[in-house]
């Protein structure tokens, strides 16, 4: 793997079949199962550069709830919901302690703001510490201004199986806040190790408390996942 001294470089689709994995909690061995593989192959198509045949990408795309395209990379430019609702659909309203659970320790999400130009949403790359949603932006951005005036603003956090048409959605809405000196200044150093994506000098640390926390789930009977 990267930074463990492999010799080979790693993939494209190498990266996307760990995170994958990764994000569906699986080890090499139960991807290995599902794919009808073996694990020391799971890791060669991770670690290396392989060129495997059709039937096994197909194999490995269903073992991991996800579609050849999005493994190989062809989907990444595309808008996420592209494809058809999934059969009898239905929805679920998803509890605090669950929606917490989702969020996990830390990811990508959307904060909306409302601007001087109106309302306004960004990406933000976000840690959770103590039940509080954490993120670094620039000193001048419009999500600054927000939080030293005590506005309320709006978090967002979704997932999409796009291969079964079923997913999730967390919306956070609560205070804003920086706050540098004290027990903050600990946060700040935790938030930092988690710097965002777009770089660019963005080093205000800001708090969102939540007010409200609430969840929706879209299920397809039948999907990997579901009961029925």
């Amino acid at each position: 793997m990267p930074g463990t001294g492999n010799p080979y470089a790693t993939s494209d689709l190498g990266r996307r079949v760990a995170a994958r994995r990764a994000r569906l909690g699986l080890s090499r061995e139960e991807v290995a199962e599902r794919a009808g593989s073996t694990p020391g192959y799971i890791a060669y198509v991770e670690e290396r550069v392989p060129a495997p045949g059709a039937e096994f990408l197909v194999r490995l795309a269903n073992a991991l709830r996800t579609t050849v395209q999005d493994l190989v990379g062809y989907t990444a430019d595309l808008p996420r919901g592209g494809a058809a609702a999934g059969r009898d659909p239905r929805t679920e309203e998803i509890d605090e302690a669950e929606c917490w659970a989702l969020l996990d320790d830390h990811g990508v999400g959307r904060v909306a703001v409302e601007g001087q130009d109106g309302p306004a949403i960004f990406p933000v790359n976000y840690r959770v510490m103590d039940r509080e949603i954490v993120f670094v932006t620039a000193a001048d951005s419009a999500l600054m201004h927000a939080s030293a005036s005590g506005t309320e603003i709006a978090f967002e956090q979704d997932r999409l199986d796009e291969a079964f048409s079923q997913g999730w959605s967390v919306l956070v809405v609560g205070t804003a806040r920086t706050a540098p000196d004290g027990d903050e200044a600990v946060r700040q150093a935790e938030a930092a190790r988690f710097g965002p994506w777009a770089g660019g000098g963005r080093e205000t640390v800001v708090t969102l408390s939540p007010r409200r926390v609430t969840g929706r789930r879209v299920v397809v009977p039948g999907a990997p996942g579901t009961t029925d």
